[in-house]
């Protein structure tokens, strides 16, 4: 009887290997760009990656963002791993914290945004200086866009004019108090679509 060939192209998928794969073959595996030990590793370490996020952030959402982005820029960037500076878990560990620095950031941009503009609206002309204006001005003018008219108006000319309430209620003509209630009402939609994005956490403005 002639034994029943065996079909060497047709493998089971890895993760009904009877054998589990060791890290190191994972991590061969990632770097040569195969899709099953992408999908080993996410399930293997997205706990590991996901925890240290969340207690850095103090926000589970966010750190579930920080970890989608860790495995991307891992898969992207898969060629820059060495198996000869560290295992392939602390290689997941260091594009973490580079996430995170960069969600910190990211954070504060947004805070001191919504801050600034609040400033400037103090009566004393208060101003401050923002150390990356092209961003914000783009973040501003994107914002500024979703307010109704009358507040649109008072944040836009403190903003881009440098105005202070008095000021505003001189030039437009509309009472002080007016001035105010725009202002602060606008002030208030802004923070509100700030912390509705994804990372975002901004702070009350003065």
């Amino acid at each position: 009887m002639t034994a029943p060939s065996v079909d060497t192209e047709t493998r089971p998928p890895l993760g009904s290997e009877p054998r589990a794969l060791s890290d190191r073959e994972v991590a061969d595996g990632f770097v040569s760009g195969d899709e099953r030990c992408l999908a080993v590793a996410h399930a293997r370490w997205h706990g590991l990656v996901h925890a240290l996020a969340a207690r850095t952030l103090g926000d589970a959402r966010e750190a579930e963002d920080v970890g989608q982005q860790v495995f991307l820029a891992a898969w992207r960037g898969r060629a820059g791993y060495r198996p000869e500076r560290g295992p392939f878990p602390g290689w997941l560990v260091g594009i973490t914290r580079r996430k995170i620095a960069d969600a910190l950031a990211a954070r504060t941009r947004r805070r001191d945004l919504v801050v600034a503009v609040g400033e400037r609206l103090s009566p004393d002309g208060v101003s401050v200086q923002e150390p990356d204006r092209v961003v914000e001005r783009l973040v501003v003018t994107g914002e500024l866009a979703k307010l109704p008219a009358a507040q649109r108006e008072v944040l836009a000319m403190a903003f881009y004019g440098d105005l202070t309430q008095v000021q505003i209620a001189e030039r437009t003509g509309m009472p002080l108090g007016t001035v105010k209630s725009h202002a602060r009402r606008g002030l208030d939609r802004m923070r509100r679509s700030l912390s509705e994005t994804p990372g975002v956490r901004t702070a009350t403005a003065g």
